[in-house]
Formats: structure tokens, C-alpha cells, sequence
């Protein structure tokens, strides 16, 4: 049974709604002011809030910005109920963060509407989180244990031949073998890493992050080009075009964008074809693009990008844990820009991020 909170001052129509909701078969909580509403909601968490605005004590307003700052209430359904149907008063409730408003007086009829198309909105919001949750820990119980242990594997063994059997290697097979190990060890660090950056990224709040400054996104893009493509042996497919300008972001974040992407183009795609890279400042936007003639990614999982998630890992023997995509995505979110991935209609893919306003200046 779906519980639903009435926060009316004038009693008769308070008592009015309860009747009709109850009726309908809702569980129904009633309050008389904003103040005892938000104790009302706190202890008992409804799943759909119907409030008047102009009330003594605390307005709806009030309630609102109170409920939607809170961090186990701000996602409850909120409908305002009031006599005032001006534009202007729609708007501040929208803006606030309202899903919907009634003008009073309304009928049953428009009452029970906006309460089940509300209630039903809200279902499908939390099944479908449930289900991407769902689908993160499969991901995470099935592949992360995988990609934890080949490298480590690979440590282990190494390392207890040489503790146990010095004596059985020669001087030539020493450096493969040390070679081995630093690759394993190398993966292993990078894959704790993102993880690591992956869960910074789900704590931070981008109104709380603090403004950086970057002047030199151009030698960034250079330096982290250059590692990656010697790391994958393809430095004769890199291909670098880059403008001058500023980034309103952190040195790390903004390397790990260009380390990622550019990792991921050269990974999914064939030795001996280009992997670009381009930055251009145009009218106060910085905007990265990285284009690769690999395999690209299907249209359906383009839209599904998420933590842990390998596309069509049953054809493609991938390394890596599946988080490069989505800390970039991550990242740019934060800093309030624009990610954008497509498929070329000649082959490959081709990923763009625009950092724009606040965050990015011309030179």
C-alpha cells in the first residue's frame, strides 16, 4: 500500500483529500503546517508529499528546499496544492525542485490523476535504479574478482619461482621475468586506482567542489598521448592536434580524462590504424575529441554505459575492469560538461567532451 502525506493548514480540505486518497485504497498521513510535515515525512518516509504553499509556521517553499536537501527524502515525489495558479509561482515551485502542481479548487478526478501518475512515475524511477544496481553488483561479483586475480596471479606465481627456485633461471630469462611482474603489477595498481577514483567520483558533490584552474590542457593531452600510445606500442598511429586554453579543473582529473579515453581507443582498436586526439577553445567552450577505427560499441550500450560493464565480452577478450567509459563520464559530469560517444559511419568511435561556462575560458 503507497503512503501518501497531506500537509494542509485548512482542516475541511484537509480532511477532504485524506477521504478521497483513503478511498482509493492509500495509506494516508495528514499535517497541519510545514514543520510538522518535514517530522511527518522524516518519520515516515511517504512515498508521494501533496502540500499546500501558503501555510503558517513553514510555507511549502520551505518544506521543499528541506526535503529535497536531505539526503534520504530528496528523491519523495512532491505535489503542491494552492489557490494561487500564477506562472510565476509554478515556476519558483519547478525550479525548487516540485514534479507537479495542482490549482485549487480541482476536482476528485484531477486529484486521484496527478496521484497515480505520480506514484507510477516514481515506481518506475526505483525499479529501474534497482535493476542498474542489480545489474553493478553482477558486474562486480562476476568480473572485478577476475580482474583482481589475473594480475596478482601472475605475481604470485613469478614470485614464489624466484623464492623458491633461484637457482633453476638463467641471467637472459631475469629481466622477462621481471618485466612480467611490473606489467601484472601495473595493471593490478591501475584497476585499484579507478576503482578507487570511481567511488570518489560517486561521493562528490559538484556544488561543493572547489574551482581549479588549468593552463596548459594542451601539454596534458601531450604528455598523457604519449605515455599511453608507448605503453600499447602504437605511437606511430597517434595523431595529436591541440589548441591553447584554460580548464576550470584539477591537473589529475583532466589527465585522467585523456589517459582514459586515448587507453581505451588504442585497446579497441587495430595496430597500424590512426588514434586521434583534438582540442579546440571556441567561443569560451573547451572541447576534447578522440576518435579510434576500432570495433565502436553497439547503439543499445552506448545508452547503458555503466560501472563494471564489458560490452560483448563474449566475442572481444577484454583487460581491464570496464570503469575507463564511466569514471570519464563521471568526471565531466562534475564539472558540469558535456560527454558525447557515437559510432563513425566508416568504423570506429569517436568520444567528445565540451567543458563549457563557468568552467572554461579562451585565452
Amino acid at each position: 500500500m503507497k503512503k501518501i502525506l497531506v500537509i494542509e493548514d485548512e482542516s475541511s480540505l484537509r480532511k477532504g483529500i485524506c477521504d478521497v486518497l483513503g478511498f482509493e485504497g492509500y495509506e494516508v498521513i495528514e499535517a497541519e503546517n510545514g514543520i510538522y510535515g518535514y517530522q511527518m515525512t522524516l518519520q515516515n518516509m511517504p512515498d508521494l508529499i501533496l502540500c499546500d504553499i501558503m501555510m503558517p509556521e513553514m510555507d511549502g517553499y520551505e518544506l521543499l528546499k528541506l526535503v529535497r536537501e536531505n539526503e534520504t527524502t530528496k528523491l519523495i515525489p512532491f505535489v503542491f496544492l494552492s489557490a494561487m495558479a500564477e506562472r510565476a509561482d509554478v515556476r519558483v515551485g519547478m525550479e525548487l525542485g516540485s514534479d507537479d502542481y495542482i490549482s485549487k479548487p480541482f476536482t476528485r478526478d484531477e486529484l486521484i490523476k496527478v496521484v497515480e501518475a505520480r506514484i507510477k512515475k516514481s515506481v518506475a524511477i526505483k525499479e529501474h535504479a534497482e535493476i542498474a544496481l542489480t545489474e553493478l553488483r553482477k558486474n562486480i561479483i562476476t568480473r572485478l574478482p577476475h580482474e583482481l586475480r589475473t594480475p596478482l596471479n601472475g605475481i604470485l606465481g613469478y614470485g614464489q619461482m624466484l623464492k623458491d627456485y633461484p637457482e633453476s633461471f638463467t641471467q637472459e630469462e631475469l629481466p622477462k621475468i621481471g618485466s612480467d611482474i611490473y606489467l601484472s603489477a601495473v595493471r593490478l595498481f591501475r584497476l585499484i586506482e579507478n576503482y578507487l577514483i570511481y567511488a570518489r567520483l560517486e561521493l562528490a558533490k559538484a556544488d561543493h567542489i572547489v574551482q581549479f584552474v588549468l593552463s596548459n590542457p594542451d601539454e596534458i593531452c601531450k604528455k598523457e598521448a604519449f605515455k599511453v600510445a608507448k605503453n600499447h606500442n602504437r605511437l606511430i598511429d597517434l595523431e595529436l592536434t591541440t589548441m591553447k586554453g584554460i580548464v576550470y579543473m584539477p591537473q589529475l582529473d583532466f589527465a585522467k580524462i585523456v589517459e582514459e579515453l586515448l587507453d581505451n581507443a588504442f585497446k579497441f582498436s587495430p595496430v597500424g590504424t590512426q588514434v586521434s586526439l583534438n582540442t579546440r577553445v571556441d567561443n569560451g567552450t573547451f572541447t576534447l575529441t578522440v576518435r579510434d577505427h576500432g570495433m565502436g560499441i553497439t547503439a543499445a550500450n552506448i545508452q547503458k554505459i555503466e560501472a563494471y560493464m564489458q560490452f560483448d565480452r563474449n566475442i572481444y577478450e577484454q583487460q581491464g575492469s570496464g570503469l575507463g567509459l564511466i569514471i570519464v563520464k563521471r568526471i565531466v559530469e562534475l564539472y558540469k560538461g558535456n560527454f558525447k560517444i557515437e559510432n563513425m559511419e566508416d568504423g570506429g568511435l569517436i568520444v567528445t567532451i565540451e567543458l563549457s561556462g563557468k568552467e572554461i575560458s579562451q585565452l
